[in-house]
């Protein structure tokens, strides 16, 4: 279960929390049978807690919107894309450390 300060993405909800925000945010593209996604998931919670008011954090069930996920050339989870302006900033796939997502959001800031 994500931490209260991460969004749960939708299709429906996309254009609102991703296209029109004014501030960073980091988009968790995931999917509930994805071991490596389920490891990763205390580090999105630890970077919605450490960038709280800074970037939006969220997550995508690419299994409940594969449309979006393949509007973005997905092809392996977990995919962790940083949006500014509502355009992707920063691709970072794989299992990375907490500093590495925090290293790129620090550059958008």
């Amino acid at each position: 279960m994500a931490a209260a300060n991460v969004l749960n993405l939708t299709e429906a909800t996309w254009a609102t929390e991703i296209d029109a925000s004014t501030i960073p945010v980091l988009v968790d593209f995931w999917a509930p049978w994805c071991g490596p996604c389920r490891r990763l998931a205390p580090t999105i919670d630890a970077l919605a807690t450490k960038y709280e008011g800074k970037v939006k954090v969220a997550k995508l069930n690419t299994d409940e919107a594969q449309t979006l996920a393949g509007s973005f050339n997905i092809s392996g989870i977990p995919c962790v894309i940083i949006f500014k302006n509502g355009k992707e900033a920063q691709r970072l796939v794989g299992m990375l450390t907490e500093g590495e997502y925090s290293k790129a959001l620090d550059r958008l800031l």
